[in-house]
């Protein structure tokens, strides 16, 4: 299976799903603030992660915790052929009301618990997943994450009301230089306690999780022909190079690369 690198995303709902192709080479090191659960198709997906280089096949699934360096590369001269899913954090805390986020050390795993929880999300970009069809996978998935990490239900000592009312308030501002003082006055939390509990329950710090928000916007304004430099300043960077940086940070290539694969298909 060799050819040009490609690239397709499914219709924008609360997730994202992308399927891909790479020759060789796919990611820089990066790591983004949501999950990201795939499964290979064909050949080999190999990624150096945590403690040492994994390797994708056929009948696993790939779960890469938020805010884990990761990388992509193809294990074998076919390529590799993968389905991948970005999943918020704050959306399977929705379905566990507040916990430790389930991790998965490996990030890999045949536990076909998991397998069988992504299959709504896996299907092909072009298939449509219903609202409530959604929902239900959403909650699957989170059980499934649960069992398979080994996540035993248990006294809460995280202030979830407190990280949400937090969380809100970034998306109510995301073209804005948010401090912790706002923060903490939106929340009623103090800021350290407030910071700790923010990355137990969505993964990544509150400034990582709102400069993550405001690449999402950029790439939709990306999508709808938005030049690039204009997509950055209407977002908050101080500019194109500025947004750039951060972008390649949390997906492992250049804005230019991203929409150039997309276009091709």
């Amino acid at each position: 299976m060799a050819g040009e690198d490609w690239a397709v995303r499914a219709p924008q709902t609360r997730l994202e799903r992308m399927e891909a192709y790479f020759s060789g080479f796919g990611f820089e090191p990066h790591r983004h603030d949501t999950y990201a659960v795939g499964r290979t198709l064909a050949g080999v997906h190999s990624f150096r992660y945590r403690d040492g280089m994994k390797h994708s096949l056929p009948g696993g699934t790939i779960v890469i915790h938020p805010d884990e360096l990761h990388d992509g590369e193809a294990g074998g001269i076919d390529g590799f052929h993968y389905r991948i899913l970005y999943i918020e954090p704050a959306l399977l805390q929705k379905a566990l009301g507040g916990t430790t986020l389930p991790f998965v050390p490996d990030g890999i795993s045949r536990d076909p618990r998991l397998y069988a929880a992504t299959q709504t999300l896996m299907q092909e970009m072009d298939c449509v997943i219903e609202p409530l069809e959604e929902e239900d996978a959403i909650y699957d998935l989170a059980q499934a994450l649960a069992a398979v990490s080994g996540i035993r239900k248990r006294r809460r000592t995280l202030n979830y009301t407190a990280a949400e009312r937090a969380r809100e308030f970034i998306h109510s501002a995301l073209d804005s230089v948010i401090s912790l003082d706002q923060l903490e006055a939106a929340s009623g939390r103090d800021r350290w306690s407030l910071s700790r509990d923010f990355r137990a329950l969505y993964g990544t710090s509150p400034y990582r999780y709102l400069t993550m928000r405001r690449l999402d916007q950029v790439r939709r304004q990306l999508l709808a022909g938005q030049p690039l430099i204009d997509a950055a300043l209407s977002l908050g960077f101080a500019d194109q190079s500025h947004m750039t940086r951060h972008f390649k940070k949390a997906y492992g290539i250049s804005p230019a690369r991203w929409l150039e694969m997309l276009r091709r298909c």
